[in-house]
């Protein structure tokens, strides 16, 4: 169960959350596709390129690759999985313009600025992102997300990943903040449930792909749901 009486402050994960990954970054390989006139089956791409992305920021997170690894390999393993000959200059260019376009692309999951304005009456609101800074930067002004947040931290700004505790403890010593009246919401079991349980934050998972079902904290599906619990 929440204490809901006794918050004041909800810090959200990013990606997953509130910007729908998913939508963005089949859109921005669709772009890419055109671009580079790559004759393939945009869905079946991406059914693939998913779970290996997934895996890709796990492994990242828990320092078994690099940054620049993760943006490599998740590319590397898709188009091999799929087969699909593919050579270094073009995978480059395909990386970089992945990256160069990606936060151009606004799509939030249903409600989340009806939501979030809501919820700025109430709570003070933060970002806690794995992702790195100009990309999350970008995303979140690009999208109309900035004005609800004061501060965003940054699992590079920061110098530690969720779900490592540094990093929820950076980010309550610096809005002076108590984890008590403080509450995490993210998509990642591990990486924001866990992490945020693990420093005696509140939680919400919110569960965008398909996570298992458990019992550490509220899971919700939709910003409706979300809204239920915390108005």
């Amino acid at each position: 169960m929440l204490a809901i009486n006794s918050l004041t402050t909800l810090f959200f994960d990013l990606d997953h959350t509130l910007w729908d990954f998913e939508t963005n970054s089949a859109m921005t390989f669709q772009k890419i596709f055109n671009e580079e006139k790559i004759n393939f089956s945009l869905e079946r791409f991406i059914e693939t390129y998913s779970p290996i992305n997934h895996d890709c920021w796990k492994r990242y997170r828990n320092n078994k690759i690099t940054h620049q690894e993760l943006r490599v390999q998740r590319l590397e393993r898709t188009f091999q999985a799929l087969e699909y000959s593919c050579s270094p200059e073009l995978l480059d260019r395909i990386n970089q313009r992945y990256v160069d376009y990606l936060s151009d692309f606004t799509q939030l999951f249903e409600g989340t600025q009806q939501l979030l304005f809501k919820l700025g009456k109430r709570y003070e609101m933060h970002i806690i992102t794995n992702g790195f800074d100009t990309v999350q930067y970008h995303k979140m002004n690009n999208s109309g997300l900035q004005p609800f947040f004061g501060k965003v931290f940054t699992a590079e700004g920061v110098g530690f990943k969720k779900p490592s505790p540094q990093i929820f403890e950076f980010a309550l010593n610096d809005t002076g903040k108590k984890a008590s009246e403080s509450l995490m919401i993210g998509d990642s079991l591990e990486a924001d449930v866990e992490g945020a349980l693990n420093v005696s934050m509140q939680a919400i998972h919110f569960n965008s792909h398909g996570e298992p079902v458990h019992n550490l904290c509220p899971i919700v599906y939709s910003m409706k749901e979300l809204e239920r619990l915390l108005l």
